[in-house]
């Protein structure tokens, strides 16, 4: 009798292992929110209000993240030698992410400071020729933004190139959940990269793109009050507007003055501007600390 007991418990030991098993409910968690942000991408533009969007589903996520980060089961997952090369190329890329995220704050920043000077040159209202100096001040911001823009841009697609070209077809497929944690991680990852790329064409808009926005428009919006800065905003970007107000002053400027309401609607644009640069600024301040949060539970799992 004892035979056939152990028999039965060998046959039906065997029989567990066969079975698949279950994706993780955290893991299934994170791929909703991936799957929202994927709905994001597919429709995202260079306007402030897409890249808050953009930003708070991101944030979501990486909670999400975390959660799945400190369970049990997924120690193992990240810690074991089978998956060392991905948990490495996870490390790499968390610590890119980390100071990709801090030059776009430093680049924000410093943007900001250049256009709270040239508001404060409008108000004052010193003199055409101070207020023509911070606009060929703020003329040379913008061209050294896109210059940082530029190199982050690469950055970002020389990382998107090394997560395409690698691949999790080495792990063993019967490990159902190791295979899920790593490729969500992975796919987070690229969302990541995919906000930061929709962020730089916010900050530095594609040159090629035709300009739609001219003055008679933006005073014509500005008179119906449509343009401002609403985290609900998906048209336009307050980048553009600037760009166009500030060469139509400053011929105005040149040709012996500007009128009282092109300098209000100006500095109108310009405070706009400063404040959908401000709260970008506090939500990249958040998603930074995900970023580091993210870091620092990879490298207690793995060292």
């Amino acid at each position: 009798m004892a035979t056939i007991s152990a028999k039965n418990n060998a046959q039906y030991s065997v029989r567990s292992i066969s079975l698949p098993s279950r994706p993780h409910p955290t893991t299934a968690k994170v791929d909703g929110e991936r799957n929202k942000l994927k709905s994001w991408e597919t429709s995202s533009t260079s306007s402030s209000g897409s890249i808050w969007a953009g930003i708070s589903g991101l944030e979501e996520l990486y909670v999400s993240v975390d959660e799945l980060l400190n369970m049990a089961s997924t120690w193992p997952v990240l810690s074991c030698n089978q998956g060392e090369r991905f948990t490495d190329e996870l490390l790499d890329g968390s610590v890119q992410l980390i100071d990709i995220c801090g030059s776009a704050r430093e680049i924000l920043l410093y943007v900001n400071e250049n256009v709270q000077a040239l508001r404060s040159a409008i108000r004052r209202r010193k003199g055409d020729s101070s207020i023509k100096a911070e606009i060929v001040g703020y003329n040379n911001s913008r061209k050294k933004t896109k210059k940082d823009v530029k190199g982050l841009v690469s950055l970002l697609k020389k990382m998107e190139a090394n997560f395409g070209a690698s691949s999790l077809s080495v792990l063993n497929p019967t490990d159902q959940h190791r295979s899920a944690v790593l490729r969500v991680l992975r796919e987070v990852n690229s969302s990541t990269i995919m906000m930061f790329q929709s962020l730089m064409s916010f900050l530095a808009p594609p040159v090629s793109k035709p300009k739609q926005i001219r003055w008679p428009l933006i005073t014509k919006l500005m008179h119906k009050g449509t343009i401002s800065c609403d985290r609900n905003q998906e048209e336009g970007n307050e980048f553009e507007c600037v760009d166009v107000a500030l060469s139509d002053l400053s011929k105005c400027l040149s040709r012996g003055g500007a009128d009282t309401e092109r300098m209000q609607i100006t500095n109108k644009l310009l405070e706009n501007l400063e404040v959908c640069i401000g709260s970008l600024e506090d939500d990249m301040e958040c998603l930074y600390r995900h970023l580091i949060k993210t870091r620092a539970s990879l490298l207690n799992i793995i060292s």
